[in-house]
């Protein structure tokens, strides 16, 4: 057995059935051996977009998903896929092509020091040296990326190694010292945490996407119960709780949902757990939740204390901590008025919005994308305005249907993700929200969904600009316009079609339901060009500012009467 053949024999050994890739002259080995190999290989039409559809798969079935690229230019397209999964704890194997040992370091064609570039915005990096141990790098790798906090571990193979005889296939000989996340989480803390809130009054619970991670949403919904708290989320957390449930007050943050952002600050205990207490989710910490104390629940100790002073800290798993938690909490009786108040605000705090605007309003948009999909859709956003219209206003049902770039907020990242979880999940369907700018960043894949017949249902929000930057140049810079017309962009639909896809055009009310209602009853690709009120702005607290200096006006469904 080749080094290559090793590398295919272990990752199938690990479960895995599709790889991502981009062929190269330092992989060509590699994919000479593929070529006799039963996996499933997705040709991107760029690097970074395998790593993006990788984090797609792997973030829609829990599995961990793989990419492949060749040295130089093409590992170094994968980095920012890689750095996109390092912030929102994704688990991605990326193998990369390297010139023959012997060069390296010479400065040879097509050579990068990509284990260096990446060491930053990966859990580890492996460079292979020795062809017999492939399969227990391989094997590594895996539990690296999978376990504790996920997240993407690079694997460099130089040429040589990957056409080099193995002299027996050992799956063990590398182990990782000093890598032992905890996951049970101190007894003695879940007890106290258990007192803390029994001595609450008004308590809320911030979900981030570690509850999702570890498939926690039953524990989650079964603590607000015990409790009778309300629920609000981080960006990544969206789907821990059915959004349409009476405890859930939605995202929390910059562009958060009023109940949410307004109820936060005045609760006495913020229970936050997967979650990391971000910049954006938070605002000028000095005046962040004010009154409260906090418990926070995470499996990576070095979150814990990095922004926010904690009370009471739990490190470990959370469908584990949660678990013992309410065993603590059982036969709780805890007052609900404070339950009661936050649900007659959030009755009150219903945006009013005008649904038959042309050009249509986004809002409009996001409200028929929910009314034609079902709770099995997964949604993956790209990154700007759309996003976080999609965030506020989607209201989404079940876990890994809500897939977003959030630490890095990189755009180009929504399309291919929906590419790699619509192969991890053929029998879903798969709505990506997109704007016109990022989608021009990555619409060649536009040929891989053709090519490989993956229906995707791509929504373009197209207003023409740069959303999220023209609306801070709008608010923040006196409207100094500055780079952010998209106004040569190319017709959509017929871009659509040059590839062989369908392509609509919507400037009406009722024809993006209608539209992506056909297309998931086909099981057809789908590019929906929507043209969208350039102007409307969601509203949103300035960086640095507190959580509830909303920028923009709210109008709600209860301001009627007052008119």
């Amino acid at each position: 057995m080749k080094g290559g053949e090793a590398i295919i024999k272990a990752l199938k050994n690990n479960g895995v059935d599709t790889i991502f890739g981009y062929p190269g002259g330092q992989v060509i080995p590699f994919y000479d051996m593929l070529y006799d190999a039963d996996l499933n290989h997705i040709l991107v039409r760029h690097e970074q977009c395998a790593a993006h559809a990788a984090e797609g798969y792997a973030r829609a079935s829990g599995k961990v998903g793989v990419c492949l690229a060749t040295s130089g230019p093409g590992a170094t397209n994968l980095v920012t896929g890689i750095a996109n999964a390092y912030m929102d704890s994704s688990p991605i194997i990326a193998i990369t092509g390297q010139v023959p040992s012997h060069l390296i370091g010479n400065d040879a064609f097509q050579e990068a020091d990509i284990v260096g570039i990446t060491m930053p915005i990966t859990k580890h990096a492996y460079q292979i040296k020795d062809q017999d141990i492939i399969p227990s790098i391989i094997n590594a790798s895996f539990d690296i990326a999978s376990s504790g906090r996920p997240g993407p571990v690079l694997i460099d193979v130089p040429k040589e190694i990957q056409e080099a005889e193995l002299n027996d296939f050992i799956e063990d000989a590398v182990s990782t010292p000093g890598y032992k996340p905890t996951v049970k989480g101190n007894i003695k803390q879940i007890k106290k945490v258990a007192e803390m809130i029994k001595e609450s009054n008004k308590p809320i619970i911030l979900a981030g996407g570690g509850v999702i991670i570890s498939n926690a949403e039953e524990e989650l919904k079964t603590l607000a119960k015990l409790i009778n708290a309300p629920v609000c989320t981080s960006l990544m957390g969206k789907g821990a709780i059915n959004e349409s449930d009476d405890l859930a007050i939605g995202m929390l943050g910059m562009h958060g949902r009023e109940v949410a952002n307004q109820s936060v600050n005045k609760c006495d205990l913020l229970i936050v757990v997967g979650c990391r207490f971000s910049d954006r989710t938070t605002g000028k910490l000095e005046e962040f939740i004010p009154n409260s104390k906090v418990i926070h629940i995470d499996i990576d100790p070095a979150e814990i204390g990095k922004n926010i002073e904690v009370d009471i800290p739990v490190v470990g798993d959370a469908k584990i901590i949660l678990s013992s938690l309410n065993k603590e909490l059982t036969g709780n009786n805890p007052s609900n008025s404070w339950l009661k108040s936050i649900m007659e605000f959030k009755k009150t705090a219903i945006p009013r919005v005008s649904y038959e605007d042309i050009p249509l309003k986004p809002q409009q948009v996001i409200k028929e994308i929910g009314q034609a999909i079902t709770d099995d859709t997964i949604v993956t956003t790209d990154v700007g305005l759309h996003q976080m219209w999609a965030a506020h206003f989607l209201d989404i049902a079940k876990p890994r249907k809500f897939i977003s770039s959030g630490g890095l907020g990189t755009m180009g990242f929504g399309f291919p993700a929906a590419i790699g979880a619509k192969v991890a999940c053929p029998e879903n369907p798969v709505v990506s929200i997109v704007g016109d700018g990022g989608f021009l960043m990555v619409c060649q894949e536009l040929a891989t969904i053709k090519e490989h017949d993956i229906p995707i249902i791509v929504t373009i929000l197209n207003n023409r600009k740069l959303g999220m930057v023209y609306q801070w140049q709008n608010l923040l810079y006196n409207k100094r316009l500055s780079e952010t017309d998209l106004g040569n962009s190319p017709d959509f639909v017929k871009l659509a079609e040059s590839f062989g896809i369908n392509g609509v055009a919507i400037q009406k009310p009722g024809d993006t339901q209608k539209a992506i209602s056909k297309a998931i009853k086909d099981n057809e690709s789908v590019v929906l060009d929507i043209t969208i009120k350039k102007d409307e702005f969601i509203p949103m607290f300035p960086p640095g500012a507190g959580i509830e200096e909303i920028l923009g006006e709210y109008k709600y469904e209860s301001d009627v009467d007052n008119e």
